[in-house]
């Protein structure tokens, strides 16, 4: 099969009469009579284990709105969900590299079995009881390692959770492991891992008897690869990643998923290593809008320790969402933006082809989509890697192999660190530290930092001048390409292109979201769009990006 992971079918059929095991073989067409003989055992344990697998896959594709009303209506239990989900992800761990770490399965068992005893006795926590969930590894985690995807954390154990954790918890998810990343979240494709590469669950002829990565595959997008892989891979039903110049709405497209990045500080950054703090957003990975709506309400609201926390009231947004869907509410008098600088020389024509189409979808389902501008567009991408890389440089000051991490000593204190942060970091961040010390050095502050962070309230500008005279939002591509083969960019500015549709919202610390729309047809990879909009109106982009969702009815990559 040219197909990625793929669904066993045609299950031969077993039933018992008259103590007579009948076994119906539909490929062959063959039928057998047997008693209680030995291989008659062999078949029925054979048939039982194919009914087991084939109950995993139906519990494993659910969406993670299914598998809440599945829990409800006692279709099923947590700690069938559980099962299955590490079912699959036996198989599939080495293959793909979705997970650094994956928590012990009888305690997670444990947690499930908890789970379904308060559901019992109506004492369920919040609207994630029992759904398996993942991670990304740059969120703390009380006493479960949480390396950042580098040689400098592999060992760090933290002594506390972060809010995103302890909130995916309050509410009742079961965290089923960390999820693989690029190196402290610098990079575009989930290959500067520490722990290896991130596969996208999109690459053809996948084998789970092969380890990763094989000649042919592609990149799940970074940073964030492997929250991505994660639920594009069935193995989860949802994931939390870290969205700094596009982490999770550029995987997202890649691995065709929705990746929603919230207005920075809706939600709390406590705990979160950080990379870049002024533009470091935790995000959501889902299999469809209302997945990511339910998320969004479980992790939002103030944190008292976070200082950048938005202190807003609470909002359901799945209800607002479902009674939108329910009322039919077509998108009358909701206009729609199409930036002219996002059509850039790096835009494949069949992305470009499909953004045209998007917003021909949006215009027949009422809005009124026009062309606008955003001029400082252009400089944004250049802005962004001169902010970040110095922000990274500040904050991975911290990693000296004296206070905790990686440590490898020299004759003199002065030896230990330079041999401790040489040998703990990996290329992309030692490039990055390098730049970002350059860009804060005496001499180039004023002409590399300062002026780029002119530049980003010029961006923000742009953002506003649209928003105040009436559009609503804005539709881009996510992506300038679909998903590309693993180690087949060597170039980092090369890389760093991949960024230019997503930096521009980072950068104004912008709500946006990435939905799956189609397919190339030259390489059968997803293909993603994005909708921007202003600050704290993440209603309004579910809303249409449910529209997007609905007016094209994307495969399930397993199915």
């Amino acid at each position: 099969m040219t197909t990625m992971l793929w669904l066993r079918s045609n299950w031969n059929r077993t039933e018992r009469k008259n103590g007579l095991i009948h076994i119906n073989d539909h490929n062959r067409g063959i039928k057998n009579e047997m008693k209680g003989t030995k291989r008659g055992k062999r078949f029925i344990s054979m048939e039982k284990k194919k009914e087991k697998t084939k109950r995993e896959d139906q519990l494993n594709f659910l969406s993670l709105n299914e598998a809440k009303e599945w829990l409800e209506e006692g279709k099923t239990s947590a700690e069938e969900l559980v099962e299955a989900s590490l079912s699959r992800l036996s198989m599939w761990q080495k293959r793909l590299n979705p997970f650094i770490s994956i928590i012990q399965r009888e305690e997670l068992i444990n947690k499930a079995k908890e789970s379904d005893e308060l559901r019992k006795k109506g004492k369920k926590r919040g609207k994630l009881e029992g759904i398996p969930l993942s991670i990304k590894d740059n969120f703390c985690s009380k006493g479960i390692k949480t390396s950042c995807g580098s040689k400098m954390l592999s060992n760090y154990i933290p002594p506390y959770d972060s809010t995103v954790k302890y909130k995916l918890e309050e509410n009742g998810g079961i965290i089923i492991g960390k999820t693989n990343m690029d190196e402290f979240a610098m990079g575009s494709s989930s290959t500067n891992s520490y722990f290896g590469p991130v596969v996208n669950p999109w690459s053809f002829n996948l084998n789970p008897s092969q380890e990763a990565p094989q000649k042919g595959d592609v990149v799940a997008g970074g940073s964030s690869g492997g929250g991505a892989c994660s639920v594009a891979g069935q193995f989860c039903f949802g994931s939390i990643g870290s969205d700094t110049g596009g982490s999770v709405r550029q995987p997202a497209a890649f691995c065709g998923i929705v990746g929603f990045k919230p207005t920075y500080g809706r939600i709390s950054r406590h705990g979160l290593v950080a990379f870049g703090s002024s533009l470091d957003t935790p995000a959501i990975f889902a299999k469809n809008v209302g997945d990511s709506a339910l998320l969004l309400e479980s992790l939002s609201g103030f944190d008292e320790n976070d200082s950048t926390s938005i202190k807003s009231k609470p909002i359901d947004y799945h209800s607002i969402l479902k009674e939108d869907l329910s009322r039919g509410t077509d998108l009358r008098g909701v206009t729609i933006g199409i930036p002219k600088e996002y059509y850039v020389k790096e835009l494949s024509d069949e992305i470009y082809s499909l953004w045209m189409k998007g917003a021909e979808r949006l215009e027949k389902a009422g809005a009124n989509v026009v062309e606008i501008t955003l001029p400082n567009t252009k400089n944004a991408l250049p802005s962004y890697y001169i902010i970040a890389p110095s922000e990274a440089y500040s904050n991975l000051a911290r990693f000296d192999g004296i206070r905790f991490g990686y440590q490898l000593k020299g004759e003199t204190s002065e030896d230990s660190y330079s041999n401790t942060r040489s040998e703990g970091f990996g290329d992309e961040v030692k490039r990055r530290i390098l730049l970002g010390s350059f860009a804060l050095s005496r001499k180039s502050k004023e002409s590399y930092y300062l002026k780029s962070q002119q530049i980003r309230e010029l961006v923000l500008q742009d953002f506003e001048r649209q928003f105040n005279g009436g559009i609503d939002l804005i539709l881009t591509p996510t992506t300038p390409t679909p998903a590309f083969p693993i180690h087949s960019k060597t170039n980092p500015v090369e890389m760093y292109m991949n960024d230019i549709m997503t930096i521009p919202a980072s950068l104004a610390g912008l709500p946006a979201i990435s939905v799956p729309v189609g397919k190339s047809t030259e390489s059968l990879l997803p293909l993603g769009l994005q909708l921007i909009g202003p600050h704290l109106s993440e209603s309004k982009l579910l809303q249409v990006a449910s529209f997007l969702e609905v007016e094209h009815t994307f495969p399930n990559l397993l199915s």
